[in-house]
C-alpha cells in the first residue's frame, strides 16, 4: 500500500470519528436528555479548552519523547473509551467532565496527524503542496460519511453516535500502529529553551505590533461564531418536527444530510481559495469570509422546509466560503506577516485565538444568551398552537405535547412547554457577525502584495 493511499485512510477515519456526533450532539442534548442551553454552550467549549493548551503539550512529548504515530494511536484508543463511557452518561455535569477528557485526547490528533503526514511525504520525497491536499480533503469525506451514517442510521438523537465514533477511533488506533510510516522524535526543541519558547508563547510579542493585535482579536471574536451553526444547526432542523406542517419534511428526516452539505461546501471553495486570494488580497477574501458569515445565520433566520428550503440549502453552500477562506487566508497573513523564527508560534497563537479563546466565549455566551433570551415556555394549547401555526386539535400538535409528557386540561398544561426561538437565535448571531464585519473593514487596513507569500522562507 502507497504512503499516499497509508494517509488517506488515516485522514478519512481522523475526522469521521469527529463527524458522528460533533454536528447531532445537539439533538441527544435537547431532544433526548432534555438538558438546558447553558449547559450545552460549555459542552461545545470544551474543544476550546482542549486546543488552548493539549496541542503544545502533545507537541512538546512527540518532539522530544514519543513516536508520533505512537502517541497518535494512544491518543485514539483513549479517545474511543471516554466516548464508550460518554454513551452511558445520564448527568450534564459529568457529561462535561467527560467530554473534555474526550477532547483533551482527540483535539491534539488534529495537529498529529498533520505532522505524520507532512514527515511521511518529505521522507518519500513527495512535493506537500500538490500531494497533501489531495490526501486531507478526504478527511472532510470521512466526516460528511459519519454525518449520514448516523442520520440514515437513525441515531442522531442517541448514544449510539458515540459508539459509531469509538468503533472508528479504536480502528484508527490500531490502523495507526501497524500501517503509518515510524514518526521517530525529532528533537527540535533545544534541552535550555526558555519556557516561553517550549509553549510557543514567543508569539505574544506580536501583539505589541498594531496591525498583528488587531487580527489577532478580530479571530478570537470570529471564532466565537465559527462552531455555532455545527452546534445548533442540526437541532435547529430536527425542531421543524415540531410544526404539524412540517413534521414529515425532508429537513426533518434528513437533517444531518441537509447539514453534510456544508462540508460539501468546504472542499469545492478550497479549490477556489487561489484564485481569490490572487484577484482579492488577503484583507478582502477575510472580509468575505466574514460577510458570508452573516449570510450563514441570516438565512437560517427565515429559512424553512418548505418555500424557505431555498435559504437552508444556500446557507450550507456560503459555509465552505464562510469557514475556509477566513481559516486559510488568516492562516497565509500570518505566514506572510511573521519571521521563520516565530512563524510556528504564531499560526498556534492563531489557532488558539479562534478555536480556543474564541470557540470557549462563542460556546458559553450563545448557551446562556439561548437559555436566558431566546427559550419561550408555553403554558397553555391556544398559545401553542399559535406559535406552532397549527390548530389546537390536530391530531400532530397533539401527539407533540403527549411526547413531552404534559398532560392537557382545560386547555393548560400540567408543565410548561419550552421551545427555542430560532429566528430570533439567528439574527441575534448574524447581527453579531456583521457589527465584526463594520469594525474589520474601517479598522484593519493591509495592503495586497501579490509577491508577499513567494517571499515567504519556510
Amino acid at each position: 500500500m502507497s504512503i499516499k493511499l497509508r494517509l488517506t485512510i488515516m485522514n478519512f477515519l481522523q475526522f469521521f470519528v469527529w463527524g458522528a456526533w460533533l454536528i447531532t450532539i445537539a439533538n441527544y442534548w435537547f431532544g433526548t436528555k432534555g438538558w438546558d442551553g447553558t449547559q450545552f454552550g460549555a459542552i461545545f467549549a470544551t474543544m476550546g479548552i482542549a486546543s488552548l493548551f493539549m496541542p503544545t503539550l502533545i507537541g512538546i512529548i512527540a518532539d522530544r519523547w514519543f513516536n508520533a504515530e505512537k502517541l497518535y494511536s494512544l491518543l485514539h484508543f483513549l479517545y474511543a473509551l471516554c466516548l464508550i463511557y460518554l454513551a452511558k452518561v445520564d448527568n450534564p455535569n459529568t457529561f462535561f467532565t467527560v467530554i473534555l477528557a474526550a477532547m483533551c485526547c482527540y483535539m491534539p490528533t488534529l495537529a498529529l496527524s498533520n505532522s505524520i503526514a507532512y514527515s511521511s511525504l518529505t521522507a518519500a520525497k513527495y512535493d506537500l503542496i500538490k500531494a497533501f491536499p489531495p490526501i486531507r480533503v478526504w478527511g472532510t469525506v470521512g466526516f460528511i460519511t459519519a454525518m449520514w451514517i448516523t442520520n440514515l442510521s437513525g441515531n442522531k438523537a442517541t448514544e449510539l453516535q458515540f459508539y459509531i465514533a469509538a468503533a472508528g477511533s479504536i480502528t484508527l488506533a490500531l490502523y495507526s500502529l501497524f500501517m503509518i510510516p515510524k514518526c521517530p522524535p525529532q528533537r527540535l526543541i533545544r534541552e535550555n529553551s526558555k519556557w516561553t519558547e517550549l509553549l510557543g508563547l514567543e508569539a505574544f510579542k506580536l501583539f505589541a505590533n498594531y496591525k498583528m493585535a488587531l487580527f489577532f482579536i478580530f479571530s478570537m471574536f470570529l471564532g466565537a461564531a465559527l462552531q455555532l451553526t455545527n452546534a445548533y444547526g442540526d437541532v435547529f432542523l430536527s425542531e421543524f418536527a415540531f410544526y404539524p406542517k412540517y413534521a414529515n419534511s425532508l429537513v426533518v428526516e434528513g437533517s444531518t444530510i441537509i447539514m453534510s452539505i456544508s462540508q460539501i461546501s468546504e472542499t469545492l471553495f478550497i479549490l477556489a481559495i487561489p484564485f481569490f486570494l490572487k484577484r482579492f488580497g488577503i484583507r478582502n477574501v477575510m472580509l468575505f469570509a466574514m460577510v458570508a458569515w452573516v449570510l450563514r445565520f441570516g438565512l437560517f433566520a427565515f429559512g424553512n422546509p418548505s418555500g424557505g428550503l431555498w435559504m437552508i440549502i444556500l446557507s450550507c453552500i456560503v459555509y465552505g466560503l464562510a469557514f475556509d477562506f477566513f481559516n486559510i487566508s488568516g492562516s497565509l497573513f500570518v505566514e506572510s506577516s511573521t519571521n521563520s523564527k516565530i512563524r510556528s508560534s504564531a499560526q498556534g497563537l492563531f489557532m488558539m485565538m479562534t478555536n480556543g479563546f474564541g470557540a470557549v466565549f462563542g460556546s458559553i455566551s450563545s448557551g446562556w444568551l439561548i437559555d436566558k433570551y431566546f427559550t419561550d415556555g408555553f403554558s397553555n394549547v391556544n398559545d401553542l398552537a399559535a406559535r406552532l401555526e397549527t390548530s389546537s386539535d390536530n391530531s400532530k400538535f397533539l401527539e407533540f405535547i403527549s411526547s413531552k409528557g404534559v398532560s392537557i386540561e382545560n386547555g393548560v398544561f400540567s408543565e410548561v412547554i419550552y421551545l427555542k426561538d430560532w429566528h430570533n437565535i439567528w439574527l441575534t448571531f448574524a447581527g453579531y457577525t456583521l457589527v465584526i464585519v463594520i469594525a474589520f473593514a474601517i479598522l484593519f487596513k493591509h495592503k495586497h502584495d501579490p509577491k508577499a507569500l513567494e517571499n515567504v522562507n519556510h
